[in-house]
């Protein structure tokens, strides 16, 4: 493994008058999605702590590995950073969603009392439920017509940064020792994690904008979740089978070749927008 990962140092702007209901025809999508984006400014540096903390053996076993280890948490670090300004706009908006900042604050301090070998375990399984959501999302588009395009590029540049960068945390894991047991317990610890911060926010969002008792907003909710279990059960059992590898796991069409878009003079991703 010799090639390193772009570090592509992005940044959006988010205007005072930006509308976190940004999908205006399903805005139940953006409720999901500002939700789970909650969980990146606490989950994804515990995943760069773990990873940084193997560096120092991974350097003696593997320097081609610990150079794209390196360069993974640099990409990592662009995520939760993005993530932490766009929460901070959503959170403004739905100051209900402060308890749920606590509890994932709560739930990754908690973790971080953990091994090493148990973070970065964490991390791969992490990176494989991420993996699952750029496909699914992929897959989904079409529900994002006449989104908000800051606030969708930003999470399709995450999502296609997370199939950039599927094998990395897997094979930093697997050289500390691995283990798929570990893997397992771990992946499942990141799944709750996600599933109950993406529930509980979703609900806050929807109680404040009255549409908690909206049957079309949960018969939409439960569908998309359905969907997505379906697609990351299988993924996530294969995963943790011997001789299994995230190479593989085939790339979303769509998002395989947004990257390749990059401006290599700003370093910038492409707005994105429906064809």
């Amino acid at each position: 493994m010799t090639e390193r990962l772009p570090n592509r140092r992005v940044r959006f702007a988010w205007p005072d008058d930006f509308d976190p209901r940004w999908t205006p025809h399903t805005p139940e999508l953006a409720a999901a999605a500002n939700a789970v984006s909650l969980l990146m400014p606490f989950a994804e540096p515990f995943v760069v702590t773990s990873v940084r903390a193997s560096l120092d053996d991974l350097e003696r076993v593997d320097p081609d590995l610990a150079a794209e280890a390196r360069s993974y948490a640099r990409q990592e670090a662009q995520h939760h950073g993005q993530h932490r300004r766009f929460n901070d706009v959503v959170v403004a908006e739905y100051p209900g969603l402060r308890p749920v900042e606590r509890g994932l604050r709560w739930a990754f301090g908690r973790l971080q009392r953990r091994s090493t070998r148990f973070g970065l375990a964490f991390a791969a399984g992490f990176e494989t439920i991420a993996f699952v959501a750029a496909r699914w999302v992929d897959s989904h588009q079409s529900l994002l017509r006449d989104a908000e395009p800051t606030a969708a590029t930003l999470f399709l540049w995450h999502l296609a940064e997370e199939v950039e960068h599927k094998e990395v945390a897997f094979d930093v894991y697997e050289a500390s020792g691995g283990g798929r047991l570990r893997y397992a317990w771990a992946t499942a610890v990141a799944g709750v994690i996600l599933a109950t911060a993406a529930l509980v926010g979703t609900w806050t969002i929807l109680l404040a904008d009255r549409r908690i008792f909206s049957p079309f907003a949960h018969i939409r909710l439960v569908s998309w979740s359905l969907s997505f279990i379906f697609s990351a059960v299988p993924v996530v059992v294969i995963s943790a089978l011997p001789g299994h590898h995230p190479r593989d796991l085939a790339d979303p069409v769509g998002l395989e070749h947004w990257l390749d878009h990059l401006d290599p003079d700003t370093s910038t991703v492409p707005e994105w927008a429906l064809p």
